[in-house]
């Protein structure tokens, strides 16, 4: 299924994290919190301002960013969880 964002939207799915810490310890599922980063999979036109002129976006397909704890909506594609968000739900784009 093709998921196409409108305006400002945003879609990303989130990147897993480590199941391990650095000193070798597994955390289990039950103690995970949701990653709050991801990979950008689609991003909308953009949206447009009073004078009817479209401001483009910051954020481009493939890049990963970091996302407060809550953002958007989450939605299901092919059995895969994805994020619908603003753009100004993106704190910032790793590089």
């Amino acid at each position: 299924m093709k998921i196409k964002p409108l305006s400002d939207r945003i879609l990303v799915i989130r990147v897993e994290e480590e199941k391990k810490t650095k000193g070798g310890i597994l955390i289990p599922d039950t103690a995970k919190e949701k990653p709050q980063e991801g990979k950008v999979i689609a991003v909308g036109p953009g949206k447009m301002n009073e004078k009817g002129e479209r401001i483009s976006m910051d954020v481009e397909k493939g890049d990963r960013v970091l996302f407060g704890k809550y953002p958007g909506n989450e939605i299901k594609i092919d059995g895969v969880e994805h994020l619908i968000m603003r753009e100004d739900d993106i704190l910032a784009i790793q590089e």
